[in-house]
């Protein structure tokens, strides 16, 4: 019996039919969410949940005390600025020139409602700043929502996966895109949801050269600020820095969110992080869906305006008081935070000693960091028929295949919802599942 699934196929296939979900492979994070929950309700297995990069841990109590504060004081009762606080502002500016070493100014340092918002505000007005460049390019694998925000905009994108495109190669990939002159931004995450793999110095300098070459504009999504836990850049000022193509050109805006790093994820506060040289800047194109040509003006006062008119108000306070607290050097944000990365290594021990093999498993030379994700494959196993195994033994995830990697073998586990407490359970499952398909389904 302890080679049997928790659950039986035939349940886990029927809550699949009952959801519409042709291609397990194909269902996106919400509907696994949905799939999952209704399986816990129906049988009364608690799921080890992989599935969703939900934060996992408290909040800082100097961003709580804050934002009260701030409602005590009756912020709630008025508008925030659309182009954000003036003590965020000076926060956000403080906090990447000691985390990040570069310079932004304050008036380019603009809060979104979480980093989706910045990366739409993004899309939505450099994809229209020149008529000749009307494609995005996403270096995949990547967060699937992107690409749905690009879809609701019409506006066209290309894709690849860059597992077989690290170090120097990288260089030719990206040319054969951009030198079809109609690639007006390229989007990526460092670290990457969903594999977890960094750019390295070389790559993140060959990206912004290609930048300078082609006049594009870097869109560099830091959901995961400063979670390679391999180098430790949490002293204020002092290298080393969280890593970033803005050191090789002008032509960038940072995507930064405090969901994960500072645990902030229910207040939904990102950034967006404009360079001076971008914010700026005059496109004539603009001028067709914005009353100024000038880019940071459009971004502000055009897309977010548009979009939402102003970020929650108190909760600017909290995230301002959390990033004055890291500058100070009083709040050590990524101590915090390195839980996940030790969680990750544990997991990931798992996995490997029960048939299982990571994916995406180096950094060029050197094997990726622990962090907030990792990759997982088993032998002769689709991604579908993989994640229909691991539902049927309580454990849930999502394919690779949304992502846009080419490895659809794979599946991408989150660690941030499982406690330690729960690392014997999902030891016995990783081996009875291991027992039972014996090599994979033939």
């Amino acid at each position: 019996m302890e080679n049997s699934p928790t659950i039986k196929s035939e349940t886990v296939s029927e809550f699949i039919r009952k959801n519409n979900i042709s291609d397990l492979g194909r269902a996106n994070i919400r509907d696994i969410v949905r799939l999952v929950n209704q399986l816990e309700s129906s049988t009364g297995v608690k799921y080890i949940r992989m599935e969703m990069g939900v934060p996992g841990l408290e909040t800082c109590k100097v961003g709580i005390e804050a934002e009260i504060e701030a409602l005590k004081r009756g912020v709630a009762a008025g508008y925030p600025m659309i182009e954000g606080v003036t003590t965020l502002k000076e926060e956000a500016s403080r906090f990447v020139k000691l985390f990040m070493g570069i310079d932004a100014a304050p008036e380019g340092c603009v809060p979104t409602v979480g980093s989706l918002q910045a990366s739409m505000a993004a899309f939505m007005t450099v994809g229209r700043a020149d008529r000749k460049k009307n494609t995005v390019l996403l270096i995949d694998p990547g967060f699937p929502v992107h690409k749905q925000q690009l879809s609701v905009m019409s506006i066209n994108y290309e894709c690849f996966d860059v597992y077989h495109y690290r170090g120097e190669k990288l260089r030719d990939k990206l040319e054969s895109y951009l030198a079809a002159g109609n690639i007006s931004c390229i989007l990526y995450s460092n670290p990457n949801n969903p594999s977890w793999i960094c750019f390295s110095e070389k790559e993140l300098g060959i990206i912004g050269e290609l930048a300078n070459k082609y006049d594009t504009v870097i869109l560099e999504d830091l959901a995961y600020f400063g979670m390679d836990f391999r180098k430790d850049i949490s002293v204020p000022g002092k290298p080393p820095y969280q890593a970033t193509a803005a050191n090789y050109t002008p032509n960038y805006i940072l995507l930064l969110s405090s969901s994960k790093a500072f645990s902030y994820a229910g207040q939904r506060t990102g950034l967006l992080i404009i360079s001076g040289h971008l914010f700026e800047r005059s496109y004539p194109g603009l001028k067709k869906y914005y009353t100024s040509d000038k880019l940071g003006y459009a971004i502000v006062y055009g897309s977010l305006y548009s979009l939402s008119a102003g970020t929650n108000h108190s909760s600017q306070y909290g995230l301002a008081a959390m990033l004055k607290a890291a500058s100070d050097g009083t709040f050590n944000f990524l101590e915090h935070v390195r839980e996940y990365g030790e969680r990750a290594a544990i997991m990931k021990k798992m996995f490997t000693e029960n048939g299982f093999k990571i994916v995406y498993d180096m950094d060029e030379d050197q094997p990726v960091g622990d962090g907030f994700y990792f990759t997982v494959s088993y032998p002769g196993m689709s991604g579908s028929k993989l994640l229909e195994g691991l539902l049927c033994y309580g454990i849930s995830a999502i394919s690779l295949e949304i992502t846009g990697s080419i490895r659809k073998e794979g599946l991408r586990a989150c660690v941030s919802q499982i406690s330690r407490d729960q690392f014997p359970v999902l030891e016995k499952r990783l081996q009875g599942f291991d027992r039972h398909f014996g090599g994979g389904l033939k």
